[in-house]
């Protein structure tokens, strides 16, 4: 029986996949199941049967409103022993996202309400032996800080399948059609 699919809204940073893409596939199953790397805007969002036309509109629309902007990728932190991830600075702007959209969709609270949402992170790998995590978080400091423009979230779909996640549609920050 084929898993339930669901939807989010990311942003995908290329940047860093060079530094974490090997990584990432050994160390976070959603990589495995198709999702790059990326910092979490609203997960999860609506089912993607819900994603209609007005609802990608009213993501335009709040996209629209938000400014491009840059980050630096400075350090790799921790959720307890369970979860490395790397720190985007400034994170205000991937907050204000999760804000404004959650505001729009007030039944779609981050991460189902278990967290706040209020630690824009890029997963680096969870769930492992707290060494091997803490051997990959080594790796990757070496090759820090990591720059990035953010110009764009991604609505995206898929399942627990292995490369069952793509692309629904791209919103462009600050671009009103």
């Amino acid at each position: 029986m084929a898993s339930q699919e669901q939807s989010a809204l990311i942003v995908p940073i290329p940047e860093t996949e060079p530094v974490v893409g090997r990584l990432r596939a050994e160390l976070d199953g959603s990589a495995v199941k198709g999702v790059p790397a990326h910092v979490t805007v609203l997960f999860p969002f609506l089912p993607p049967e819900s994603l209609d036309e007005e609802v990608r509109s009213t993501l335009r629309e709040v996209f629209a409103t938000q400014t491009p902007f840059d980050v630096d990728f400075t350090e790799v932190r921790w959720f307890g022993d369970q979860v490395a991830w790397l720190a985007p600075e400034p994170n205000i702007a991937f907050r204000q996202l999760t804000t404004a959209v959650w505001n729009c969709f007030p039944d779609t609270p981050p991460y189902s309400g278990e967290h706040d949402g209020d630690h824009p992170h890029l997963t680096l790998g969870h769930d492992r032996p707290v060494e091997t995590l803490q051997q990959a978080a080594a790796e990757v400091t070496e090759q820090l800080p990591i720059p990035a423009q953010i110009r764009s979230v991604h609505l995206i779909a898929g399942s627990d399948e292995p490369d069952s996640w793509r692309t629904l549609e791209v919103f462009t920050l600050g671009h009103r059609s």
